[in-house]
């Protein structure tokens, strides 16, 4: 039982809950119940609340209380603070109590109608039942319409709008409620993960194939499905677009503005995405935990690989003066032969030669042969010397010097060589904005080709 319960009741409900606060750094928040306290003694004395603000939060996250959650962030030295889910939900209780000005039953009949038909047609297996069904919607459309274009336009009367504008903001808010339930089951899982990790002796095989099971398990629950369905309707930029559009829309309704609404209700929708990016960022801090255990475990691996090195060396070291006799150590293989069973070539049986008894006759040829010896042969090591020899009285030498040393004697072979010789050598460098020009001469007359400058350097 708490002793000030109006006072943690209201400034928790004031500054988290109404502004959709999650998270608040200590500083913060002690400032803020500062000037609460300040204005209550003020009023009621100084006897009323003695001790200072940081006493009271700490009081309230104590473990045997748990009003707040207590935390250090990743990436920050202050203390933060957060509302626990049964806090959240005694603070809604509270606000259930507070009188209204009218209690409106219509819009929940009809949201109640309405998840009955949902969960009708949604679990229907009979296609023709379906069909029909979808014929009697677009049949009562089209009437509805006619009724249109004829001017009889059916309006909700402001009762109407009230009504379901207040059970629109209850709803939102209990939405909000619920991002923080989830948000603290995420976590839960976490800290059990942290636990296990912290206690584990086993393979690491034998822990991830636990923890991922439960993870599953949790987004695979139904309360993970539902989750996961909202988020991916919400990130939906077509889907944020027409709530704000419909938002604006509504809160600008005379009806609805005489409630005078919390402005708040206009962002309604990104307060959702804000909490619903805390338990994102929950199941992050998850798989953030797991690399980190990976790679501690690899560390500590590496490390056992390294002792055992060193031992063999220091006792090596220690026989190195007197050597044992005989052989002391044998190795039957550097590396251990597996044949794996796809690897064995399959049963091919030898073909069957078949000779025809086929009579031999000779005869003459009327084919050139001397084709045959007019083959020429590039003698690359010939050529990567004539390069070398010019890189010793020059730091680089492009082609075209070398080829004004050595002019070609094979023609096109013999360039495309030296071309290959570029080609492969670390030591070349190919400039394709200039261009240089090369000729030679063969039987046929002289010849010309144009290329990049090629330019050996140096080793």
């Amino acid at each position: 039982m708490a002793d000030h319960a109006p006072l943690i009741g209201s400034f928790l409900q004031r500054v988290f809950v109404l502004p959709n606060v999650r998270v608040m750094a200590q500083s913060a928040l002690v400032e803020a119940l500062e000037d609460t306290l300040f204005g209550l003694r003020e009023q009621l004395g100084e006897q009323v609340f003695p001790k200072a603000a940081t006493e009271y939060l700490n009081d309230w996250a104590a473990p045997e209380r748990g009003w707040l959650r207590k935390f250090y962030p990743p990436g920050s030295d202050e203390v933060h603070f957060d509302l626990t889910p049964a806090t959240e939900r005694a603070l809604s209780w509270l606000s259930s109590l507070t009188e209204r000005a009218f209690v409106g039953t219509e819009s929940r009949l009809l949201t109640l109608f309405d998840l009955l038909q949902q969960m009708r047609q949604g679990s229907q297996t009979d296609p023709q039942a379906r069909v029909a069904e979808l014929h009697k919607r677009r049949d009562a459309i089209d009437v509805e319409i006619a009724r249109v274009l004829a001017g009889t336009m059916p309006l909700l009367d402001d009762t109407a709008l009230r009504e379901r504008f207040m059970h629109f903001s209850a709803l939102s808010r209990e939405l909000l409620t619920d991002f923080r339930e989830v948000e603290h089951n995420f976590r839960t899982l976490d800290r059990s993960v942290r636990e296990r990790i912290a206690l584990w002796q086993g393979a690491k095989g034998a822990l991830l194939q636990a923890i991922l099971g439960e993870r599953d398990a949790i987004a695979e629950s139904d309360q993970g499905k539902s989750f996961r369905a909202f988020w991916d309707f919400l990130m939906s930029q077509q889907r944020q677009e027409e709530l704000t559009s419909l938002l604006e829309l509504v809160m600008a309704l005379p009806p609805v503005a005489e409630l005078h609404p919390d402005p708040r209700l206009k962002r309604v929708h990104y307060d959702w995405l804000d909490a619903g990016e805390h338990a994102q960022a929950t199941v992050a801090l998850l798989s953030q935990q797991l690399r980190r255990f990976l790679d501690d475990q690899a560390w500590l691996e590496n490390r056992r690989i390294m002792d055992v090195v060193r031992s063999i060396e220091a006792r090596a070291l220690a026989l190195r003066s007197e050597p044992p006799a005989g052989d002391f150590m044998a190795i039957d293989e550097l590396a251990p032969s597996v044949t794996l069973p796809m690897e064995r070539p399959l049963f091919n049986p030898p073909a069957k030669l078949v000779l025809d008894k086929l009579a031999l006759l000779a005869g003459a040829g009327d084919l050139d042969t001397s084709a045959l010896f007019d083959q020429v042969r590039v003698d690359k090591a010939l050529l990567a010397g004539q390069v070398r020899q010019m890189l010793q009285q020059r730091a680089q030498v492009t082609l075209s010097d070398v080829l004004t040393a050595h002019p070609l004697q094979q023609g096109l072979g013999e360039l495309v060589a030296y071309l290959q010789l570029a080609s492969e050598s670390p030591h070349a460098v190919v400039d394709d904005t200039v261009l240089e020009v090369v000729q030679w001469s063969n039987a046929s007359g002289s010849r010309l080709a144009r290329l990049p400058r090629v330019i050996f350097v140096r080793e």
